[in-house]
């Protein structure tokens, strides 16, 4: 199959986002189908640029600057990106009426009209990667209130909703969102986060070498923003400062960082450091030096959620130290699989006796390996091709095209 994937995700980003598309599209193209990504580019001098890796045409379209800008010009740019996508496309050498499959994944929210596009011109199939509902989780945190701009940005991505054929949600929770006025006759089924595990390999940061040495080290990869609440680790961490045989690593970005760093200044912690984001391919040498990896989520969600880091964590047989909003689907799938603790106490207050738990848990090993297991059976790249794969074939055929072969390139 010819297939179009959409997303302003992907390498040399180095979001979960970015490590996510990646791995879906190498896998899409090992699996014989010919596959373009088509990411918003808004740094390359020209109107497009195409590059081949690893199998996959990624072809990097010329848009506005959206990030680390101003509310208002963000949106502006925002809602003028997938027109803009559009027009670049269509300039350049892609034939953009000859695609089998359309895949975009959200966030952002912004490209519907450029699924519907695409879709239309080749009369393909779509299939929606949702990985968080937006914006209603803005208005769970405080970050928007239910007035004007929060009714654009559900129309929105209410348009995007309506655009997809198949709408791949995180979680089971996630399901009860798309009742019939939403889902208005889509198929809304649960696609799990994957990854596609890198072999050990070199990593710049060498924790051996500072305050962490000797210690159990409990680690936080990834974004470092309010929806995540990261004072509850900072407080964890707080707690424990005495106790010389844990220590805490924080490896990443986003709007929070630089004021933890200066709350742990501030407290003189000496079992904690801070490091910048690294590459992706350096992540499996980090989770070598790791014994618990940690996940941390604002406790006023009321939205499902397996993050991509708990998946990283687990496909590196990491056990997880997690607080997460009450409800969350993580919470079963941690206590039954028995791969970590995990609180819901909304300050997490008893993150500290969790911690103490498992560094003194003999099972710990065990623990990993079950983590390892559990993500080989759950989160895999080949399990969320071959759903991904199979929902645009069902499609396809019912537009009335012809049989497509999965193996068909």
């Amino acid at each position: 199959m010819k297939l179009a994937f959409v997303t302003d995700a992907f390498p040399p980003m180095r979001s979960s986002g970015a490590v996510l598309m990646r791995d879906l599209t190498v896998e899409m193209a090992r699996r014989g189908h010919e596959v373009t990504v088509l990411v918003p580019a808004p740094r390359i001098a020209k109107g497009h640029a195409i590059e081949n890796a690893d199998g996959v045409r990624v072809v990097r379209l010329k848009t506005a600057e959206t990030r680390d800008r101003a509310y208002s010009v963000r949106l502006a740019a925002e809602l003028a990106m997938p027109f803009l996508m559009r027009r670049r496309l269509r300039s350049s050498p892609v034939d953009e009426s000859g695609f089998e499959g359309v895949v975009w994944y959200s966030p952002s929210i912004f490209f519907g009209p450029l699924a519907r596009f695409l879709k239309a011109r080749s009369r393909a199939p779509g299939y929606l990667v949702l990985r968080d509902i937006f914006p209603e989780w803005a208005v769970d945190l405080g970050l928007m209130r239910r007035g004007p701009a929060y009714r654009l940005l559900q129309a929105i991505a209410r348009g995007q909703y309506r655009a997809a054929d198949t709408i791949g949600v995180q979680t089971p929770g996630n399901l009860a969102f798309f009742g019939d006025a939403i889902a208005n006759g889509k198929d809304v089924e649960v696609l799990q986060n994957w990854t596609n595990p890198d072999d050990v390999g070199r990593c710049s940061i060498d924790l051996a070498r500072g305050p962490l040495a000797g210690r159990k080290v409990f680690a936080y990869t990834g974004n470092m923003g309010i929806a995540q609440g990261m004072d509850k680790l900072l407080d964890l961490a707080t707690a424990l400062r005495e106790e010389k045989d844990i220590g805490f690593a924080f490896v990443g970005r986003g709007s929070e960082v630089a004021r933890l760093r200066e709350l742990a200044d501030g407290r003189g912690l000496d079992n904690c450091v801070f490091h910048d984001e690294i590459g992706i391919d350096e992540m499996p040498g980090l989770f070598a030096q790791v014994d618990v990896g940690m996940v941390c989520l604002d406790h006023r969600h009321s939205w499902h959620n397996i993050p991509g880091k708990f998946i990283a964590y687990a496909h590196a047989g990491l056990p997880v130290l997690a607080s997460v909003n009450p409800g969350n689907d993580m919470i079963a799938l941690v206590e039954e699989e028995r791969v970590g603790r995990i609180s819901t106490e909304p300050a997490g207050r008893d993150l500290a006796a969790l911690a103490r738990e498992l560094v003194s848990e003999a099972d710990l090993p065990n623990m990993g390996e079950r983590a390892k297991g559990l993500a080989q059976r759950l989160f895999s790249v080949e399990a969320a091709a071959a759903q991904i794969e199979t929902a645009l074939i069902r499609h396809a055929e019912g537009l009335g095209g012809k049989p497509v072969d999965a193996r068909d390139g």
